[in-house]
């Protein structure tokens, strides 16, 4: 049976992040896509020059119209922009208790540009967390989740892992993608334990739309029947052959996104050259 996955985040129009890289990363991970639209951004590979969001009682129109007719196996939540629509949010899961849910914290940009409002990380902290399956933040948003400075080492990773998991998710993996050195590891902090998922640092700039990359790809897992430990690491080895394969694209000028279809798209067959 093919499974059903639902990403409920912002829309990013060159097609790199957000939704469309959710949608791409579940049919690249076998899983048939849906999606709940939260905001539209105005957004290249440059940076965000525009941010609408969707009304609140839209979202969750969208959300009560997904659930009343299809069966969901799993939830993505990337994007949410502001407090009104995290509440929106978190009623409308609360009704789905059962329903694996994967949160990534979408805070900034890649360029830098704020992706949540001030008194969002309030409502996101209290009323997302605790309904996370798995909470996938890289190291500024857990540190923005905790208050705290950026993490600089592993050590410091770890901590933090641990802390957020404090806070109600029942598992959380901190993205080491930030740290500096030639290595990127991650660290699931799961029932008080740690996993470390080690990875090399790619020689690239084409990094666009990653974390929602890697946290589709583990919605997709989760919904398959895999454990978390195996759906992380599956999802990363995914995406660091994305990553990989990005030079094969070529779309635009700053950091450009992942190659998504990479295993399918092999050798370009079937393209014009």
């Amino acid at each position: 049976m093919i499974r059903n996955v639902l990403s409920i985040a912002g829309s990013d129009p060159s097609g790199g992040a957000g939704i469309q890289a959710d949608l791409k990363a579940f049919s690249a991970r076998g899983v048939y896509g849906m999606a709940v639209l939260t905001a539209l951004t105005a957004q290249n590979t440059q940076g965000v020059t525009g941010v609408h969001p969707v009304p609140p009682q839209f979202v969750a129109d969208q959300i009560a119209a997904i659930f009343a007719d299809i069966r969901v196996d799993a939830v993505k939540i990337g994007m949410i922009a502001n407090a009104a629509i995290a509440e929106a949010v978190a009623d409308s899961l609360a009704r789905h208790r059962d329903v694996p849910i994967v949160l990534d914290p979408v805070m900034i940009a890649k360029g830098g540009a704020a992706l949540l409002a001030a008194d969002a990380v309030d409502v996101l902290t209290r009323r997302l967390l605790p309904l996370a399956t798995v909470l996938t933040p890289n190291l500024p948003e857990a540190a923005a989740l905790l208050h705290e400075t950026e993490a600089k080492s592993r050590e410091d990773m770890a901590r933090q892992a641990l802390a957020l998991a404090k806070l109600g998710p029942a598992a959380v993996l901190v993205k080491g993608g930030h740290l500096e050195g030639r290595e990127s590891p991650d660290v699931l902090a799961s029932a008080g334990a740690l996993t470390w998922f080690e990875a090399d640092r790619l020689p690239t700039k084409n990094t666009h739309g990653t974390g929602c990359t890697l946290s589709s790809a583990i919605a997709a897992e989760i919904a398959k029947g895999r454990p978390l430990p195996q759906a992380v690491a599956s999802a990363k080895d995914y995406l660091a052959n994305a990553v990989a394969a990005a030079g094969q694209l070529s779309v635009g000028s700053g950091h450009g996104p992942v190659q998504h279809f990479h295993a399918l798209w092999a050798n370009n067959e079937g393209v014009e050259k």
